[in-house]
């Protein structure tokens, strides 16, 4: 990974949890499975050996991978914006369409998103065209189903205070 991975703290910390899950609870367990098992003797047909096995590569590469998102990961409180005007890291957007169809969505690191909670990835092709822009502009933008114009209606960051600053 050649750029930082922008996140929130709240991301951070969900990341920070997995692994720590993994490497702290389920993984030496599971080595103590699978040396019970291998004490067992044949190991080519003893189940628990060799599930245990497979399933300690999947961990080692899930915490291999989180440890390379954590350490590119640049934590970015939203509510620390100081320039509130413009779409960046953490705001909260609402944009219309041609045919006046609102949507509002969150710019968040890409292991957040959740697209049925309104929640989109920095570098998906949307949310880059909006980086930057101000309440009235129009950014085109070319999705799957071919391209559309958004206008910018509102932008919004969460406050210090859980409440959020709207422009």
């Amino acid at each position: 990974m050649d750029r930082p991975n922008y996140i929130t703290p709240a991301g951070y910390a969900v990341l920070s949890a997995e692994y720590r899950q993994l490497l702290g609870e389920e993984r030496p367990k599971l080595v103590d499975v699978i040396s019970w098992a291998a004490g067992n003797g044949d190991r080519s047909e003893n189940g628990d050996y060799i599930y245990g096995r497979k399933r300690l590569r999947e961990i080692d590469r899930r915490a291999a991978f989180l440890a390379r998102r954590m350490k590119a990961a640049k934590v970015i409180d939203p509510t620390q914006q100081p320039d509130r005007s413009k779409i960046y890291f953490g705001a909260t957007v609402t944009i219309a369409d041609e045919d006046d169809n609102h949507r509002t969505l969150t710019l968040v690191d890409d292991d957040e998103t959740e697209a049925g909670e309104g929640r989109i990835g920095w570098n998906a092709p949307l949310a880059r065209a909006l980086r930057g822009a101000g309440i009235g502009d129009v950014r085109r933008v070319e999705l799957p189903g071919g391209e559309r114009e958004y206008e910018v209606m509102a932008i919004t960051y969460p406050s210090p205070e859980g409440f959020a600053d709207e422009n």
